[in-house]
């Protein structure tokens, strides 16, 4: 993480505040040196952001008391807390997201994360056993999830969940996630599912082996061990029974499939490969969709709705995804992650090559390039619902709009050499 000089930075905040703070405040004045007699009165000291984040402190006290919180749980979990300056700037920052999808799967289902998620199926045989017959959602992809999320446990996070929230809660552009994530989290403190000191965890309160945020560690945690807590850090039992429940909450059907790799027929109208359009896997296979590996689709599958997903493009691999592709979805919003999720769990059963090839020539678009994009497809009238820089579904609406005037194949997928047309050059 790149950090600035914003550490000493100091503003003007403009926040409801204790009267004894800002009365303090009023009287403070530079004693350095005597004014000359006809200099003007010193004014009052700026409010310096510690002095404001004690007044959203003060403040933010009575609505978590309102919302439940008892006054030792808030005092115990909170005292002494600072701003976590390093919360702020990754807060602020934007990634650029330029990974190419066949970059980030080879370092999601590498070798040794597949031997490792083998190696754990085996060891945890008996545990993972109890946990299907509970949820009914396999546990290869449970311990794909573990392994993605937190590195099987060895990468949970090491700052304050509390720190975090607060810092959240109080500055930048989620304090509406920041506060509402901060009482979720004093909630399972006030439990007594984990002290303040050990709910530990990433810069935006991901927690846990399975990188829970508190309002999804409240509606879905369990205590799968039996020890009374449910402690998604230190018991991997609870944290993967708790994905489970979460998954089979969120519509994972049991025994189903997730997709497959698929072979497109020739002409295949590339505009009906989006997440957004689902039909019955029956009518993708008359209309010439086949598996990658020349097999059927079983006849129990024929009517489950299904989508076309091009992760990079009709040059790259197609496949066509059904309802547990979806679930995964609703851990994770990524299609790149559940892809992952799912190729990962099909690695550790000896599946999960994928045949086609990537385009390995394209790079994706940066930040800045995919505002140019959104821009110059407004300017054109095609409508991408915004200059954002995050290519969603009205982008790629556009994007695909665009690409059919020119003759080229609707996939919506954005390149260099579509901007460089939008540019005319």
């Amino acid at each position: 993480m790149l950090l600035s000089s914003l550490s000493s930075r100091r503003r003007r905040v403009r926040l409801s505040m204790p009267a004894a703070v800002l009365l303090a405040l009023s009287l403070t004045g530079c004693a350095a040196d005597a004014a000359p007699e006809d200099a003007r009165l010193p004014l009052p000291s700026p409010i310096t952001e510690d002095a404001a984040f004690a007044g959203w402190l003060t403040a933010f006290r009575a609505d978590a008391l309102k919302a439940g919180i008892e006054p030792t749980t808030f005092d115990r979990s909170l005292a002494g807390i600072r701003i976590d300056r390093d919360v702020i700037e990754a807060n602020e920052a934007q990634p650029e997201f330029t990974k190419p999808v066949w970059e980030y799967l080879e370092g999601a289902i590498s070798d040794t994360r597949v031997a490792k998620g083998r190696a754990l199926l085996a060891e945890n045989k008996a545990l993972l056993d109890r946990i299907e017959a509970r949820y009914g959602v396999d546990r290869h992809v449970l311990v794909a999830i573990w392994g993605l999320e937190s590195n099987y446990g060895s990468f949970q996070g090491k700052m304050s969940v509390v720190r975090s929230l607060a810092t959240l809660g109080f500055e930048g552009r989620r304090v509406d996630y920041g506060r509402t994530q901060l009482i979720a989290a004093l909630q399972i403190i006030q439990n007594g599912d984990i002290t303040p000191e050990g709910m530990t965890g990433s810069w935006a309160g991901a927690m846990g082996h399975t990188q829970f945020i508190p309002t999804t560690y409240n509606a879905h945690a369990v205590d799968f061990d039996g020890d009374g807590r449910r402690d998604i850090w230190n018991s991997h039992a609870d944290a993967l029974a708790s994905a489970g429940h979460y998954l089979g909450q969120s519509g994972w059907k049991t025994g189903a499939v997730w997709g497959y790799e698929a072979k497109l027929p020739q002409g295949f109208d590339y505009a009906q490969a989006d997440m957004s359009i689902s039909r019955p896997v029956i009518d993708w296979a008359k209309a010439g969709v086949a598996r990658m590996d020349g097999r059927p689709f079983p006849s129990g599958e024929t009517g489950e709705k299904a989508s076309i997903f091009l992760p990079s493009g009709y040059r790259g691999p197609a496949f066509i995804v059904m309802n547990n592709f979806r679930t995964v979805l609703a851990y994770n919003a990524s299609t790149s992650y559940s892809l992952a999720v799912n190729l990962l769990a099909d690695r550790f059963k000896g599946r999960g090559e994928i045949e086609g090839s990537w385009p390995r020539g394209d790079r994706p678009l940066g930040r800045q390039e995919r505002q140019d994009l959104q821009q110059l497809l407004n300017g054109k009238g095609y409508d991408t619902g915004g200059v954002d820089g995050i290519i969603g579904f009205n982008t790629r609406k556009a994007v695909r709009a665009y690409q059919a005037s020119l003759g080229l194949p609707a996939d919506g997928y954005p390149t260099h050499e579509l901007l460089k047309r939008l540019r005319g050059r």
